[in-house]
């Protein structure tokens, strides 16, 4: 079972995370460097369901990466391609949360999507 990180507010986080959630709502998060963004997202309570426990091996934290971030992100490692090939709503911005470590000074106004529920 995943252990929850805690959440800093706003004030306290590393940058700033935009999250569009599958019923079109915006939310503004903390980012914390050294999470996961899945990590991340959990602790904001949102509906990432993270069955691997972030290992590349489920597809269940499935984001779109808005494109301004797209090549920050660094290369998609052989597993996450190997999920993200395997999903039906993949696209050209997809990315697995549980990939993304956050690192303030990479990833700060980052916003993503969540991708419909396979």
């Amino acid at each position: 079972m995943l252990g929850e990180p805690e959440l800093p507010d706003l004030e306290a986080g590393d940058g700033r995370l935009f999250v569009c959630d599958r019923d079109g709502r915006y939310r503004v998060l903390p980012g914390v460097n050294g999470l996961s963004l899945m990590e991340i997202l959990r602790a904001a309570e949102l509906p990432v369901a993270a069955t691997c426990g972030g290992a590349a091996a489920c597809g269940t934290c499935h984001v779109y990466v808005g494109a301004e971030h797209l090549g920050v992100l660094g290369p998609i490692s052989e597993p996450e391609q190997w999920q993200l090939d395997h999903l039906m709503h993949a696209r050209d911005n997809s990315r697995l949360a549980c990939q993304i470590l956050w690192q303030e000074a990479l990833f700060d106004g980052l916003t993503v999507e969540l991708a419909p529920l396979e």
